[in-house]
């Protein structure tokens, strides 16, 4: 079979496919606030954009926050939570969300959850005022995985960065 000037535009210009094993050698639970863990998955810094698995625990809380783009989520275990809204998220379910809306993650499963997220744009937090406290892009995701890994003499998984 003869490869096709698509084909070799494909061969020349594609990114390589990724794969991140479930171990945490490949990428480690890291810290985020009191209650919950992000593993990292993959950060695209052309887009704005990052995967990661957020664990919250039992009765953890993911602040007041609003995402600049849209998000994608999967839960995977447990179940979760929007103080604002009167769904509850679990295993198997997905969650859209659209840019601009403030909402609270609350998990009240006593097992607590974890839940893929696929986010584009900054994360921005606020207080209960309304004032915004802090913004996240991916470029802060980033420095998050950097430095906890170089905190613990982790190593950095390369292939997180597509």
């Amino acid at each position: 079979m003869s490869e096709t000037s698509y084909d070799r535009v494909v061969r020349e210009y594609q990114r390589p496919d990724l794969f991140i094993p479930g171990d945490e050698e490949a990428s480690p639970w890291v810290p985020f606030g009191d209650d919950a863990f992000i593993r990292h998955l993959a950060f695209d810094v052309r887009t704005n954009s990052m995967t990661n698995v957020l664990w919250v625990k039992a009765g953890g809380m993911l602040g007041r926050h609003r995402h600049r783009g849209p998000v994608s989520g999967f839960v995977l275990e447990g179940s979760w939570r929007y103080l604002e809204y009167d769904w509850v998220a679990r295993p198997g379910g997905y969650v859209h969300e659209s840019p601009g809306v403030i909402h609270t993650l609350m998990c009240d499963d006593p097992n607590g959850m974890k839940t893929v997220f696929w986010l584009n744009g900054s994360l921005e937090f606020y207080d209960d005022g309304n004032n915004l406290t802090d913004t996240f892009d991916v470029f802060w995701f980033i420095d998050h995985y950097l430095s906890y890994c170089k905190e613990h003499g982790l190593p950095v998984n390369n292939a997180l960065f597509i």
